[in-house]
Parts: C-alpha cells; sequence; structure tokens
C-alpha cells in the first residue's frame, strides 16, 4: 500500500489533481480553513481512501474532487480539466461525464420505483453513454446481481442497493467515482463484496476515492491519503 498524498505535478495522466488547494469556511462568529495548501494526486485505475480524524477535510476534499464545489484559492483538475473556475453550470456539466457520487446510505444512490437494469441504464444515459442490454447484463453479473436485474430498491438488500450503486457509478465509464463512507451502512459481509466489486472496477481504468473510518477499507486500497488540519500528512 503506498501513500497517494504526493504532489499533483508528479504524477502523469492522473483522474483528479489538487495544488495548492485553501478551502475556508465562514460562519458569523469564525473563519474556518477545512483545507489547508492541499497538494494531491489521484491515480488512474487505483482505489484510494481518505482517512483522518473529524474535522480533518475529508469532506470538503471529496466535494472539491466531485466538482461539487471550488476552492478559495489554488486549482483542481478533473480528467484533465480545470475545475475551479467554473461556475455550477460547468461543473454541473463535467460531472455529468466525469465524476460520479456514492452517498452513504446505499438507498440515497437510487429511483424507489426503478429496476436494477434501469437504474444502470438511466444512468448511462445521463453520462451520454450508448450502452446495449448485453452490457448491462455483464456489468449486474459481474457484481453478483445477475439475479436482480428486475428488482427494485426496495426488494435488495442494503449490500445489493449499493453495489447497484457502484453499477450506475461505473457505467459509461466516468474519470472518477468518490464515495463517501460507503460502507457505513453495511454488515461485514455486505461491506466486504462492495470493496471487492470497486477493487474489481478500479482495475479496469476508473479511479475510486473513497472516505472511510473503515480499517476494510484501508486494507484493500490502493493508497492512502491522510489527512490532519486540512493538511496531507506524509
Amino acid at each position: 500500500m503506498t501513500s497517494s498524498g504526493v504532489p499533483a505535478s508528479s504524477v502523469d495522466g492522473a483522474a483528479a489533481e489538487c495544488s495548492r488547494v485553501v478551502k475556508t469556511y465562514r460562519t458569523a462568529t469564525e473563519s474556518v480553513t477545512a483545507l489547508d495548501g492541499v497538494d494531491l494526486a489521484i491515480p488512474r485505475a487505483r482505489l484510494t481512501v481518505v482517512v483522518g480524524p473529524s474535522g480533518a477535510g475529508k469532506s470538503s476534499l471529496l466535494r472539491l474532487l466531485a466538482c461539487l464545489d471550488r476552492p478559495d484559492s489554488g486549482s483542481v483538475h478533473v480528467g484533465g480539466l480545470r475545475v475551479d473556475g467554473l461556475r455550477a453550470r460547468g461543473r454541473r456539466r463535467l460531472r455529468r461525464r466525469h465524476v460520479s457520487y456514492l452517498f452513504q446510505r446505499p438507498g440515497e444512490n437510487l429511483l424507489p420505483y426503478l429496476g436494477a437494469a434501469e437504474q444502470v441504464r438511466l444512468a448511462a444515459s445521463m453520462r451520454g453513454a450508448e450502452v446495449d442490454d448485453d452490457a448491462i447484463s455483464a456489468l449486474l453479473s459481474r457484481l453478483g446481481l445477475g439475479a436482480r436485474v428486475s428488482h427494485r430498491p426496495g426488494e435488495l438488500s442494503g449490500g445489493e442497493q449499493q453495489r447497484l450503486a457502484v453499477a450506475c457509478s461505473v457505467i459509461g465509464s466516468p474519470t472518477l467515482v468518490v464515495a463517501d463512507e460507503p460502507t457505513a451502512e453495511l454488515d461485514s459481509a455486505a461491506a466486504d463484496r462492495v470493496l471487492g466489486a470497486m477493487g474489481e472496477l478500479a482495475a479496469t481504468g476508473v479511479a475510486f476515492v473513497v472516505s472511510s473510518h473503515d480499517p476494510r477499507v484501508m486494507a484493500v486500497a490502493d493508497g492512502v491519503v491522510r489527512l490532519d488540519h486540512g493538511r496531507v500528512q506524509q
């Protein structure tokens, strides 16, 4: 296992990069620096886990990588495209093609009225990808959902829902999948299957960056980014 907390300029063809990123949040009484000069590269075709204590800046980093937010200073690139200068509409277009986001609660990643294959087909359509039924069936089978193609989320276990969400996240070959504590709501067996699916799919070329406190995630990760007080710890 190697550290992925390296200067962005040192990794060629990274899926995502941050250079001297600063992010500050202001309240009525104080200013809090969530990220303080972060230099970071997320390699392609790898599963990278972001760890650190509460308040370390993990969620802020994930939001920047997912193109949901902009830094106060510094630069963010995803798929070779600079994100920090884009307005909301531009970031939305970039997200649609290049980024998927997985929420902690499995059900929040899915539409309750669509079957599994329909969920994946919709995700592909939103990404602008042309994917046939055979490809969708093959992906679901690969994730152990071959017998669940018509099942809606309410008919699936939590682990099955999260594996379906992973299928939706990788269809159409996005550059980056960002996942916020994706195993926190799962039992050990379900978490292991989700992590196995992520690792297997990362090997096909998709970069996963996962925020987690789960030691099982660290055990299967290709790289670890350690944050503390908004800074990457080498």
